[in-house]
């Protein structure tokens, strides 16, 4: 079949309502005070497949969504950013979820989350549309959907015997808890992984990126990339070590920054890229999206990543 599609993003769909400068003390018996409060959309699917659309790439989603007002903002966001939308799923009784967000002064935040994150829509039922694709990125692997190994070896099977690259960004389990254990035999079906570090060392059980690469090496991933945040990434394959530094920029907003790490990556070593510069180009779609405030706010197209990119090569800091 035909290739028409350079990318799937699958995993969760939510709006993410961002609370900037929160005031903890009272200014009455039940009000408080903030710099900002905004909506925005957001879970690590849409993110995703947002940021690859405006890199350039083929995207679709593969999601569930309420029939509700929430709902309703995703889906025109996505297709104001060029994403297919034709897989999405929008079941009777599903409540979109919403996702609070507290985010600090230096672009850190802290979230709350309800039990419409715990939908699990199968996307296992739908993985004849990676027919059509060259790779999938799951979203939230170790939440719903993909808190369920059942339900992860049966989509990243479908996708190895498709021929699909398959990238698996993570989360921290916030309802249901698996380990690396209870998923082992999927493991080696994953191309890349990337979680970040505070999810590396909760996986892994070990303290330093290299240690936590190996964690999950050794269980037969093939790639794994660290996102260290302000700190840069680390790599680390059969044949490969990378350490990068991140670029320079003012964090305004750190949310959404890993799913376009995520997607940035993707996107150049589907292009051809080695892993090494597709990190640095990783790091660069990062660094731009903490610019701004909310997930898919601050990169625009693949050029304003290729400038800051530039940018940091003429300063020294690459």
């Amino acid at each position: 079949m035909e290739k028409t599609c350079d990318i799937i993003c699958t995993g969760m769909a939510l709006i993410d309502s961002i609370i900037k400068g929160f005031n903890p003390e009272p200014v009455s018996a039940s009000g408080y005070r903030a710099e900002s409060g905004s909506l925005h959309v957001g879970g690590e699917a849409v993110n995703e497949a947002v940021t690859a659309a405006k890199l350039g790439m083929r995207t679709a989603i593969l999601c569930a969504l309420g029939r509700d007002d929430a709902g309703d903002l995703i889906e025109h966001a996505l297709l104001q950013a060029g994403v297919d939308t034709s897989l999405i799923v929008r079941p009777e009784g599903h409540q979109t979820p919403v996702t609070t967000m507290f985010v600090r002064e230096d672009g850190t935040r802290r979230s709350v989350t309800s039990r419409a994150h715990t939908f699990n829509f199968h996307p296992d039922r739908y993985v004849s549309a990676f027919d059509r694709a060259r790779a999938v990125i799951l979203g939230s692997l170790f939440r719903a959907p993909f808190d369920d190994p059942e339900t992860i070896s049966a989509v990243l099977t479908a996708a190895k015997d498709r021929g699909l690259i398959v990238v698996a960004d993570t989360k921290l389990p916030n309802f249901r808890f698996l380990t690396l254990d209870d998923i082992a035999p999927s493991l080696p079906l994953i191309d890349f992984i990337t979680p970040n570090e505070d999810e590396a060392r909760h996986f892994s059980g070990k303290d330093t990126p290299e240690e936590m690469a190996d964690a999950f090496l050794s269980r037969g991933v093939r790639g794994v990339i660290i996102k260290l945040g302000g700190k840069g990434c680390f790599y680390k394959d059969e044949a490969r070590r990378i350490l990068l530094p991140a670029c320079e920029i003012k964090a305004v907003d750190a949310t959404g920054a890993g799913d376009n790490f995520v997607a940035g990556f993707t996107s150049e070593i589907l292009r051809g890229s080695a892993p090494e510069e597709a990190l640095r180009f990783a790091n660069a779609c990062g660094a731009v999206c903490a610019s701004a405030v909310g997930a898919v706010s601050g990169l625009k197209d693949r050029a304003q990543v290729l400038a800051l990119l530039d940018h940091s090569v003429k300063s020294g800091v690459e």
